[in-house]
């Protein structure tokens, strides 16, 4: 007597959601983004109307002078349509100091964490000269390295340098012993270990790491263009000062901003990449 097998069905949960529930949680995630953002251009128009400040322009105005630094056509001063310039300018010394900070910082910070002698030598000095701001090495970075894009390089370094370190140190000393346990159990060994066991449990700290030390490079390119650059977003920002162009001010503050976020999503996004194989990140 034969009996009949029923077909699995898949639970409803397991199903994939069809590509137009898909497009709805999307865009409610991105409604959900700009609450924030629109109630403060509310707050920002409302405040500039009542006569809160007579020294802050208003949304409108600050979007009419980014539309001329952007394109030019409106107000055709030294600043219009040279936003690209003064963007890529500003990327080139941002990126450049954050990927040498993280090619000194991520292996120096795995050398302080598995090794003791290299850690009571170096983490002692380097404890020492983390609480140093940036802006303290001004004027010294002038005089090593002279006026100019150098001086702005060497300051982003800096800003970049001690968030990838710290984190990777962590990352390292915070490898579980059973870890290596179940490594060693099932042949692996040396050397190996680091690649197979210390190096994936802590790209979650180092991906930390960079992204801090992304965030910060951008924060620190306004001081790092104080040396006497005559492009990029943080010598627009000072000149505008000087000028008292407000406007322009806050067109650069944005500028950075949206620079910022993406630079972080592009991390955000390879740190998904290679961390999907771990059940414990969710992205």
């Amino acid at each position: 007597m034969s009996q009949a097998v029923a077909e699995p069905v898949p639970a409803p949960a397991a199903r994939r959601a069809p590509p137009f529930r898909r497009l709805l949680d999307s865009a409610g995630t991105v409604g959900l983004a700009l609450i924030v953002p629109l109630l403060l251009l509310l707050f920002w128009h409302l405040a500039v109307a009542g006569g809160m400040t007579q020294l802050i322009p208003s949304p409108y105005d600050v979007a009419e002078y980014m539309v001329d630094f952007a394109w030019g056509g409106i107000w055709d001063d030294a600043f219009s349509g040279t936003l690209l310039i003064h963007l890529v300018a500003s990327a080139t010394r941002v990126y450049g100091g954050f990927a040498l900070a993280a090619l000194c910082a991520v292996p120096l910070g795995i050398l302080i964490g598995r090794v003791p002698l290299i850690r009571d030598l170096l983490d002692p000095f380097l404890q020492l000269m983390r609480p140093i701001p940036v802006t303290a090495w001004l004027p010294l970075s002038m005089i090593l390295f002279g006026l100019g894009p150098r001086s702005a390089f060497f300051l982003v370094f800096l800003g970049a340098f001690y968030p990838i370190l710290l984190n990777t140190i962590f990352g390292v000393r915070s490898v579980e012993t059973r870890l290596f346990e179940a490594a060693s159990m099932l042949g692996c060994r040396g050397n190996a270990q680091f690649f197979k066991v210390v190096l994936p449990a802590s790209l979650p700290s180092i991906f930390t790491g960079l992204r801090l030390g992304l965030g910060l490079a951008w924060f620190v390119i306004v001081v790092g263009e104080m040396t006497g650059v005559p492009q990029g977003l943080g010598a627009v920002i000072m000149d505008a000062r000087t000028l008292s162009r407000t406007e322009l001010v806050i067109c650069g503050m944005i500028v950075i901003g949206i620079a910022g976020f993406i630079s972080d999503r592009i991390v955000l996004a390879l740190m998904n990449r290679l961390l999907r194989w771990s059940p414990q990140h969710h992205g």
